[in-house]
C-alpha cells in the first residue's frame, strides 16, 4: 500500500508516518533513485521480512521515478512517500488523486500572524518601537514560529524588490535560525530582539 503525504508541518506528518509504518522503516532520499531501482525496491522482499516498511523522500522531485509509482500500486509494502508540496496539475496526481491516499499536514494558523508582520514592518523602520510591540505578544508567540513568520515576510518584501538591504535581512534571519537552533545562553528572544534592533541599520 502506498501513501501520500505533504505539506510543511512536518511534525504532524512524521506522527502519522510511525502510525503507519512503526518505528522502524527504510529511509530512501527519492532524488537518488532510478527506474530500475523501483521494482527491487517495491516489490521484492527484504531478508527479514516479506512485507517491508519504507518511507520515501522528496520523490516528485525526481520527475522520471516518480512517473513511474503508478506502476507499483499493488506493493506488497507499505510505503509512504512524503513531499513538501503537490502539485495538483501534474498528470502523476490526476493518475493517482482517485487510487492512493494523499493526506495533507499544515502548520496551524497563528491568530497573532497580522501582529507579527506589523512587528517586522516596524522594525524595519525602527527597531525600538518593535521591540516594545515584541514585548507585548512573546508570551502568546513560539520563537521558532515568529521567526517563520518574519521570513515568510522577508521573502515576500524580497519578491517585491531583490535589493540589497532585502537580501541582506534574509541572511540575517539565516543566521538568527542557526543561533536558534543551537544551544545558547542567551534567551531566544533576546536574540530575536537583537535582530530586530539591528534590522533598520541593514
Amino acid at each position: 500500500m502506498i501513501k501520500i503525504f505533504y505539506g510543511e508541518n512536518r511534525m504532524q506528518a512524521g506522527a502519522e508516518i510511525k502510525k503507519f509504518l512503526g518505528d522502524k522503516y527504510e529511509i530512501v532520499e527519492g532524488v537518488n533513485l532510478k527506474t530500475t531501482d523501483l521494482p527491487s525496491l517495491l516489490k521484492g522482499s527484504s531478508l527479514f521480512a516479506e512485507e517491508r516498511t519504507i518511507l520515501i523522500r522528496d520523490l516528485a522531485d525526481n520527475k522520471e521515478v516518480y512517473s513511474e509509482i503508478e506502476k507499483y500500486l499493488d506493493t506488497p509494502h507499505k510505503v509512504v512517500i512524503l513531499e513538501s508540496k503537490i502539485d495538483k496539475r501534474s498528470a502523476v496526481y490526476k493518475s493517482l488523486k482517485d487510487r492512493v491516499e494523499f493526506r495533507e499536514f499544515t502548520m496551524p494558523r497563528d491568530r497573532n500572524a497580522g501582529l507579527v508582520f506589523e512587528v517586522y514592518k516596524t522594525a524595519k523602520i525602527d527597531g525600538k518601537k518593535a521591540v516594545k510591540m515584541l514585548q507585548e505578544i512573546e508570551s502568546k508567540q513560539d520563537p521558532m514560529m515568529f521567526l517563520g513568520l518574519m521570513v515568510s515576510q522577508a521573502l515576500r518584501d524580497y519578491a517585491v524588490r531583490a535589493g540589497t538591504k532585502e537580501k541582506r535581512a534574509l541572511k540575517e534571519l539565516s543566521k538568527l535560525d542557526m543561533q536558534l537552533k543551537q544551544e545558547s545562553t542567551l534567551q531566544p528572544w533576546t536574540l530575536i530582539s537583537a535582530f530586530l534592533l539591528r534590522l533598520s541599520s541593514l
